[in-house]
């Protein structure tokens, strides 16, 4: 008997024309799709909304307990749908960590290539992302599928938190330190992986990095002395760094060797593998990042680099350092460091590198 052979499905990352938060639109062109949403009614009880360009929106319900609420969703920037799940879940719950809470419950959003993909793959995508919901400590309460040309996946996240905790991207003060939970190279990884070209050991940091759930974000914003807080994502380091800076109006100074790398990432940036979401990061906010003379195109592109589920970026006062530090290793972030300082109060931001 003739058995017909068993359909070979394609790479996961050859449906996706970006992979990961290099899907994001770039900041200058969302900034222009934005323009003049702020003109809807705000009720009192929003306490976070799009104006700062936050992780998430916030809205008081009591005096004791604030509803953050966010959703995050892309195309593959791994082949592996178990892989691609976790990743996946793990960058949609970090922005209640970002905002200092701790998360309660999940929407999922799949939208799959119904003809293309077995309902087997599509399902170990889901389990991903389950199996990252039941680290957090929540349920995947309900949420929404359709049949798309391209695979997505991601999840609406709720969390709760005290209104006086709230930690907000613009919440920056001058002289504040600024530590960066995770090192750098997502985007740089994928786009190495995406050619074939990444290893074994390349292949395990990069799953490592950004199936890792931000939770010190809640004991961070205990801290009186924090003061801002935020992840870094799709916009790459510059960018969110960047973002603070405007929200605080303050200028920020970054110490580029301090910053965290993936191994042996230097390398495949100056090899090549960078992303497009690199240059139309760059494109939109280079203007307002000052380099020092020489620096290298790898760092530059590492500093634009888009990262799936980066780390937090944390905004302190020195005395608070130590005690940001102890969290962050507490919680299994051992290469969380000082990387800069919000300087003076400015009317045009920059960013400065060192």
């Amino acid at each position: 008997m003739n058995v017909p052979p068993t359909p070979v499905e394609p790479r996961l990352t050859s449906l996706s024309h970006g992979g990961g938060c290099g899907c994001k639109i770039a900041p200058g062109v969302l900034s222009r799709i934005l323009e003049g949403t702020s003109s809807m009614p705000i009720p009192k009880e929003l306490l976070v909304g799009i104006e700062t360009s936050d992780d998430a929106a916030v809205y008081r319900l009591n005096d004791e307990q604030a509803l953050i609420a966010t959703t995050d969703f892309f195309m593959p920037i791994v082949d592996d749908p178990h892989d691609f799940g976790r990743i996946a879940a793990t960058n949609a719950i970090s922005d209640v960590y970002a905002m200092g809470g701790r998360p309660i419950l999940a929407l999922a959003l799949v939208a799959m290539p119904v003809a293309v993909l077995s309902v087997a793959t599509i399902g170990r995508i889901l389990e991903g992302g389950a199996s990252v919901c039941r680290a957090a400590g929540i349920p995947i309460a309900g949420g929404h599928t359709i049949d798309s040309v391209e695979a997505i996946y991601g999840l609406v996240a709720l969390g709760l938190v005290h209104p006086d905790r709230v930690k907000r991207n613009s919440d920056a003060r001058p002289g504040d330190l600024l530590v960066l939970g995770k090192p750098l190279g997502v985007g740089v990884m994928s786009a190495a992986l995406k050619k074939g070209e990444l290893g074994d050991a390349g292949y395990a940091q990069m799953i490592a990095t950004t199936t890792q759930l931000n939770t010190p974000g809640p004991d961070l914003a205990a801290l009186p002395g924090v003061h801002g807080l935020t992840d870094v994502t799709g916009f790459g380091l510059a960018g969110h760094a960047l973002e603070m800076a405007r929200g605080a109006r303050c200028e920020v100074a970054l110490d580029w060797p301090a910053v965290p790398l993936m191994a042996g990432v230097r390398e495949l940036a100056a090899q090549g593998h960078v992303t497009g979401a690199s240059g139309r990061n760059w494109a939109s906010y280079g203007r307002d990042v000052a380099l020092p003379a020489g620096f290298a195109a790898a760092d530059q592109a590492l500093l634009s680099d888009p990262q799936t589920s980066g780390g937090l970026l944390v905004s302190c006062t020195p005395a608070a350092l130590d005690e940001v530090l102890a969290i962050f290793r507490r919680h299994g972030f051992g290469q969380a460091a000082v990387i800069g300082r919000i300087g003076a109060p400015s009317d045009a931001p920059r960013l400065t590198v060192a």
